[in-house]
């Protein structure tokens, strides 16, 4: 911890992923996006690092578990006939997508009700977790997610799950301009484009504390939760 202009600032990993005051953000792990048989797995898109991340994930999932840090589950969300996008949001899911549609209609996916929605079977919430649905890319923007990590006095976020450089980065960005401590475990994020997850990992080791999964588990695990 260092002191500037008469604040402490958390400098070391220890200090930063503290379960007293974290939290573990799993973004968008559903089936739409990272299953084989789900939306984007169907139309061909490269799934090869979700399959090298998965396991990495559960383990800091499961390690966030067992040592008291505050689990949150975001859940991309679109509302049936597109009621929830914006002509603006159209036209940005016609750009990302652009590469494998099919035609020139914005893609459907993770909505409400179907199995592409639900949560890919080792990332289902357990009872007492949290789910956040978001609408947008950024799991800030029209949530209560800043509601309800400031409920629980979280001052730092662990950011991972999918896509790297869309909702994972979107997220990162937005917690930082709320205060939030941002670490990204580089090996628990992932893409279906290599080259974008490389591009965003080298802006955000600029921006945020990139670790690994085992890194902040170790954290975790070794901490001094006494109180003493």
């Amino acid at each position: 911890m260092i002191e500037v202009h008469g604040k402490n600032v958390y400098t070391d990993l220890e200090e930063l992923v503290d379960p007293s005051h974290t939290a573990l953000l799993v973004i968008d792990m559903q089936h739409d996006f990272i299953d084989p048989d789900g939306l984007f797995g169907s139309m061909g898109v490269d799934l090869s690092m979700y399959e090298e991340s998965r396991p990495r994930l559960v383990e800091l999932l499961e390690s966030a578990r067992e040592n008291g840090v505050l689990v949150i589950h975001l859940q991309n969300t679109q509302l049936a006939d597109h009621m929830s996008d914006s002509p603006a949001q159209h036209r940005f899911n016609l750009r990302m997508h652009g590469e494998f549609r099919l035609s020139d209609q914005p893609l459907t996916y993770t909505v409400p009700g179907t199995a592409g929605h639900e949560f890919a079977p080792e990332f289902r919430p357990r009872d007492g977790e949290l789910v956040v649905r978001k609408y947008r890319s950024s799991g800030f923007w029209g949530t209560n997610l800043d509601m309800v990590l400031r409920s629980n006095q979280v001052e730092t976020v662990v950011v991972a799950g999918c896509t790297t450089e869309g909702c994972v980065e979107s997220t990162a960005r937005d917690a930082m301009f709320n205060d939030y401590y941002v670490v990204i475990p580089e090996d628990c994020v992932a893409s279906d484009d290599p080259a974008q997850h490389d591009a965003s990992i080298l802006l955000m080791r600029h921006r945020f504390d990139l670790s690994t999964g085992a890194a902040v588990a170790k954290v975790w695990e070794t901490a001094d939760t006494s109180g003493g």
